[in-house]
């Protein structure tokens, strides 16, 4: 069996810096960062005149820019949740498929360049759009905020900030893999979008009602929960784990641990979990990062697995001419 030789990452680095500059100047990259642009700001914008007149003692104002929503904007973490897989998949469609129909990915791999590296170099580089376009929009958050609002950010406040811009630049690469992955999978780049988008829609529209309908059926209602107006425990705990197939459902329960201070649990709470607990006092940021830490890492563990999958895809392809 032939072997090849070398590392399999060389030209790794030439791939991604050809692809990210395509990407920073590409037409397509300049009308999705313009609509995540306005659609943030718009909402930032209209949550800051809301804080003016609240009172400068909440220890997290600057927090409540991001969660705060003022009708009939939504608050701009549910801006994010809706547009970053929009950014992703616009970013990773035809990464694959479109070499395929320009007839050049022969001629690239006729180069000192592996499949590994053309791969992974163009999954980096489009994360790395995702990340530019995500600080530069933190940046002007927090800046926007400094400005309007007055006061400066804690310091904790700014590291819980800093957790929310990881969690969403994981967030866009879990997309990101999933559009590599359809690349891979479909010739056509329209099919490719159009299943990118459609996974899109399922979990975030469908999912949570299909979820709804598979919990009822399993834990149907029963006479004493009717009588008593008590809730399923089993049904709950069955549903919640159902949702968490869904990566929206990650996104939001992360991004609640992270900027809400004060939430203790993401599930069913009991009582014997409040007991010793201060109401309404905030958590510190090391215990907030535990709470959402299984999301994050489901998050980053999808991402891999899609990005696998699209891997392996990629090598049993023929390219030749």
């Amino acid at each position: 069996m032939a072997t090849r030789s070398g590392s399999p990452w060389t030209g790794l680095g030439a791939v991604f810096v050809k692809e990210l500059a395509d990407h920073l100047g590409s037409a397509r990259m300049l009308i999705l960062e313009w609509l995540v642009l306005l659609t943030g700001i718009g909402a930032v914008y209209t949550a800051i005149q809301d804080l003016k007149t609240t009172t400068q003692q909440d220890p997290f104002l600057f927090l409540r820019l991001f969660t705060h929503a003022h009708q009939p904007l939504p608050s701009f973490i549910a801006v994010l949740g809706f547009l970053i897989p929009l950014v992703a998949i616009g970013l990773g469609f035809d990464a694959i498929n479109s070499e395929f129909n320009r007839r050049t990915l022969s001629r690239v791999l006729a180069q000192p360049i592996y499949r590994d590296a053309l791969l992974l170099g163009k999954f980096l580089a489009g994360l790395a759009t995702l990340a530019i376009g995500l600080v530069a929009l933190w940046l002007l958050i927090m800046g926007l905020g400094l400005v309007m609002l007055g006061v400066p950010p804690s310091g904790e406040e700014m590291l819980r900030g800093l957790a929310f811009l990881a969690v969403a630049i994981a967030y866009g690469g879990l997309w990101l893999a999933v559009a590599l992955f359809c690349s891979v999978l479909f010739r056509s780049a329209a099919t490719s979008a159009l299943a990118a988008l459609g996974l899109w829609l399922l979990v975030s529209v469908l999912w949570p009602i299909i979820v709804r309908f598979i919990a009822q059926a399993i834990y149907p209602t029963s006479p004493a929960e009717l009588l008593l107006g008590l809730p399923n425990l089993g049904r709950l705990e069955f549903q919640q784990a159902l949702s968490r197939i869904s990566p929206n459902t990650l996104f939001g329960e992360a991004l609640l641990g992270i900027l809400h201070p004060g939430t203790r649990a993401l599930g069913p709470v009991f009582l014997e979990q409040l007991q010793g607990a201060l109401m309404g006092a905030p958590l510190p940021l090391a215990q907030s990062l535990l709470l959402v830490w299984p999301q994050v890492t489901g998050l980053v563990a999808g991402a891999i697995f899609l990005f696998v999958g699209a891997y392996v895809g990629f090598q049993r392809q023929e390219v030749r001419a």
